[in-house]
């Protein structure tokens, strides 16, 4: 099969989220100006570069109570930082939870039934039971193509780590078991670990 997708694909669903898999989640924590907390996931998300760490999450379609996208973007542009929260499997529930459609003004750590707590570096609310958190402050957000395409790019200023996630210096993710997302309405975790060394590693 083949297709352009300004001709469409035919299929029941659209078949491109289930060719770009996995992809890790970005559980994206932003407060407005006024004080109002917001946490919700984003597929569209990675790390970016090592030095200065920076991740980034693209954010599609709009609200109708919002005139700059989402609830995330909106935010995080009056506000300039956010949290990226990652989503073990332990927190799926949670994490769906807080993807519903609620009003601007409210808080879906509650609506989720989650702990929150202020970050260290950034004025923002993280997932206390998240197993890693990395606090950013606003780099740049980047207006994409097509109807309300924004990708929010951030330097990370803070790192939290639980520390039963870390086994001999490394971030154990086989601890917590790393949620990703799929096509469809499918998801995946990680378990199972490989290694494979580089041409040029020496030792």
């Amino acid at each position: 099969m083949f297709y352009e997708p300004k001709d469409g694909h035919g299929l029941p669903h659209n078949p491109f989220n289930a060719i770009v898999t996995p992809r890790p989640i970005g559980w994206i924590s932003s407060r407005s100006a006024e004080g109002h907390d917001n946490l919700a996931p984003y597929s569209f998300f990675n790390a970016i570069a090592y030095v200065p760490p920076q991740v980034m999450f693209c954010s599609t379609g709009s609200k109708p109570d919002q005139d700059d996208g989402k609830d995330s973007v909106a935010n995080i542009r009056e506000t300039g930082v956010f949290a990226v929260n990652v989503v073990s499997y332990a927190l799926r529930d949670a994490m769906n939870a807080s993807s519903a459609s609620l009003a601007a003004v409210d808080d879906e750590f509650a609506h989720a039934g989650l702990t929150k707590a202020d970050c260290r570096t950034i004025p923002c609310s993280y997932v206390v039971d998240a197993p890693a958190v990395l606090e950013c402050k606003l780099s740049q957000i980047v207006e994409l193509a097509g109807e309300a395409n924004r990708m929010v790019i951030g330097e990370v200023t803070g790192v939290h780590l639980r520390d039963e996630c870390l086994k001999d210096g490394i971030f154990d993710v086989t601890t917590f078991q790393p949620l990703a997302r799929l096509g469809y309405r499918d998801y995946s975790i990680v378990k199972d670990l490989f290694a494979l060394s580089r041409p040029d590693d020496k030792g």
